[in-house]
């Protein structure tokens, strides 16, 4: 998985590899490092 550190925040929504069930992802950045990460399985 590849982050843009340009981005201070965001939350979106990307497929696992393994199995093809989408996660939301929410990394927040400063200085172009990263604060916190966070991916949640969204599948009902």
């Amino acid at each position: 998985m590849l982050l843009d550190t340009s981005i201070t925040h965001q939350t979106y929504v990307e497929d696992c590899e393994v199995c093809c069930n989408p996660i939301e992802v929410s990394p927040q950045f400063e200085a172009n490092e990263l604060l916190s990460f966070e991916a949640r399985n969204i599948e009902q």
